[in-house]
Order: C-alpha cells, then sequence, then structure tokens
C-alpha cells in the first residue's frame, strides 16, 4: 500500500516545519511538498499530485478559502483540510461552501491531526468536536443550516458506549480527552465514531453533533 501524499500550504515556514516534523515518522505518510502561498499552491499540485492538501486560511494574495476552490476546480479528487488557527464559526461555514473536506485547529492533537488526515483519505468529511460543537452553537444561535438529514437520529441503534461517546463529542471534548475519560485508547473511540456515522447513515460527525443536539443526547 502506497504512502499517502500529503502537500502543506501555509506562509509560516515554522508551522510547515512543525508539520513536517510531527507526520514525517508516519509510515503511512509522505510531505510531497509545502510551499506558503495559495498561488504556489497552484503551481505544484499538478506536478506533485498530492492526494491531501493541508491549507492555511489566512495568507497573502490568495486566501485559504480562494485556494480551496481553485484546487477543486483544478482537481476535484484531492482531499483539503484546513489548518487553521480560526475557531469562528463563519470560517468553518464559509470553508465547506468552498469545498473543504475538514477543518483543524493549529493547536490540534498530533493524534487529532493524524485521524483528519487518515478520515479525510478514506473519503469522509472530518470536523473534530470542537468544530462540531461551533457548527451546532451557529445552527441553533443564528438559525443557520447545514446539509445534512432531516430524519431523526434513531438512538436505539447506538450501544450505551456509543451513546457516552456521542454525548462527550458534544460537549466539545476531542478523542484523547474522550480516551482519558473512559479508559479506551484513542483508537477505539475513533472505531466507536466511524461506527456511529455508519449505523446512522451519516457521513460527518458534524451531522451527528447536530441531530443529537436537537434530540437532547
Amino acid at each position: 500500500m502506497g504512502k499517502i501524499k500529503i502537500l502543506l500550504v501555509d506562509d509560516h515556514a515554522v508551522v510547515r516545519k512543525g508539520l513536517i516534523s510531527l507526520l514525517e515518522d508516519e509510515e503511512n505518510l509522505e510531505v510531497v511538498g509545502d510551499v506558503g502561498s495559495g498561488k504556489e499552491a497552484l503551481e505544484v499540485v499538478p506536478k506533485l499530485k498530492p492526494e491531501i492538501i493541508l491549507l492555511d486560511l489566512n495568507m497573502p494574495e490568495m486566501s485559504g478559502m480562494e485556494t480551496a476552490k481553485h484546487i477543486k476546480k483544478l482537481a476535484p479528487s484531492i482531499k483539503i483540510l484546513v489548518f487553521s488557527m480560526h475557531n469562528d464559526a463563519d470560517y468553518v461555514l464559509k470553508s465547506i461552501e468552498n469545498g473543504v473536506d475538514g477543518y483543524l485547529l493549529k493547536d490540534s492533537e498530533k493524534d487529532e491531526i493524524l485521524l483528519g488526515i487518515n478520515t479525510v483519505y478514506e473519503g469522509n468529511k472530518y470536523f473534530p468536536p470542537s468544530i462540531s460543537a461551533i457548527l451546532v452553537g451557529a445552527i441553533q444561535t443564528k438559525g443557520k443550516a447545514i446539509a445534512g438529514p432531516k430524519t431523526s437520529l434513531k438512538t436505539d441503534v447506538l450501544s450505551k458506549k456509543e451513546k457516552q461517546i456521542l454525548k462527550l463529542i458534544t460537549e466539545g471534548k476531542n478523542s484523547k480527552e474522550i480516551a482519558d475519560l473512559l479508559d479506551l485508547s484513542i483508537r477505539t473511540v475513533s472505531n466507536h465514531r466511524a461506527n456511529m456515522l455508519k449505523k446512522t447513515n451519516l457521513s460527518n460527525t458534524a451531522e451527528l453533533v447536530r441531530i443529537a443536539s436537537k434530540e437532547g443526547i
């Protein structure tokens, strides 16, 4: 099985170096390039053929939003994972509108970053609990809606442990925090999250949290 090819796009060299250091020891990942602007990203994508792009939002000349939009037109199969300092609902919603596949904050722990990368690579969307909580808050306070099924969540299909994990996700806990609280491994938590999406026929955690919050889970 080949390595997942990753391109880093961030105007801060120290951030790119930090990510390279963090990812270089992962056997299934390969950082094929790192650039400091959206324009550079558009230039190197055809040559480097990355499968995933970790993308900053605030960059000179061309914003991350605009970069994501152009990349999705240039190469729709590339997965885009935002890597930003902004935990504001407007940034998250606009990123989704521009076709990103996931959203990570720059203070995310390594396990969260790796989970995000592997989740979007497998064709799923990834929004960690902290971002999902922000989206739910935006829906509740501003009446905004994100795409997703309108049906109720069939809680009877979830196990007791899955309901426990889901409740912690709605409270904004990340995978490591949930693992520590329930005395589980991070991989076990990740497997439960994937199983919940499969059982409820939902495509991402944000949808799961939205419906769970609505039903008071």
